[in-house]
């Protein structure tokens, strides 16, 4: 639920041949970070003042938003309802579709951080968009990697270079060129599943024709385009 939520809605309801303006039948939250949450608010009476949209958070999300305004106002109001999921369990949205989150490292200034494994009837995806590095992990993203068909993750800067204003090491996150480093002795048939998302404005993925672009597609992995379809 990004601050641009109404391109969101705009663009996913075009997609799914639904009325303009229909909520969405759910909305799943990895963390409390500004990009990733905030759009609930147009949710609310100033704008949509929407009826009942589901939210689907973990313990720390949900109290954050619970017990902070504008967010409560929110609930208060019936704008949305909170559902609580629990880490490494899986919650059934239909018979062919079903959602498991678990906990990543990441800055948890007000809320855990998650991914998600999304299981659809034939085919799953793994929806990883923040981590700080793929090494604090208590997990390996390689055995992730081999359990689904599609892999989005996090590619928020490609390398230490691009921002001289700030200290790295306070908003950490896998560089693209660690990223590659890490996964490059896995077979081709793993590297095609992988399409990197969460891309910085300074990130030189946007840029179609840049080199950093160019050695992505090159090595294999796949860049994430807007409203591109995926096959579940």
């Amino acid at each position: 639920a990004t601050p641009d939520i109404a391109t969101q809605l705009h663009a996913l309801n075009r997609t799914a041949g639904v009325t303009e303006g229909k909520t969405p039948d759910g909305i799943f939250l990895t963390h409390a970070h500004i990009g990733h949450y905030t759009g609930l608010m147009y949710l609310g009476k100033e704008a949509m003042h929407a009826s009942r949209v589901p939210v689907y958070v973990m313990p720390r999300m949900g109290r954050f938003l619970d017990k902070n305004g504008p967010w409560d106002q929110l609930i208060h109001q019936d704008n949305i309802r909170l559902y609580r999921l629990k880490g490494d369990s899986a919650v059934a949205l239909t018979p062919n579709l079903s959602v498991v989150p678990f906990l990543v490292p990441h800055r948890d200034e007000y809320s855990e951080t998650v991914g998600f494994e999304i299981r659809g009837p034939h085919k799953k995806a793994l929806f990883i968009p923040d981590i700080d590095k793929w090494e604090r992990w208590d997990r390996e993203i390689e055995e992730k990697i081999a359990q689904v068909d599609y892999a989005f993750l996090d590619a928020t800067f490609f390398s230490g270079d691009e921002l001289n204003t700030r200290n790295m090491e306070e908003i950490p996150h896998p560089f693209v060129l660690e990223t590659l480093l890490r996964f490059s002795d896995l077979p081709a048939s793993e590297k095609k599943k992988i399409r990197f998302i969460h891309f910085n404005h300074t990130n030189p993925l946007l840029i179609r024709d840049s080199e950093a672009y160019k050695k992505v597609i090159s090595g294999g992995y796949g860049v994430a385009e807007f409203l591109e379809k995926i096959d579940l």
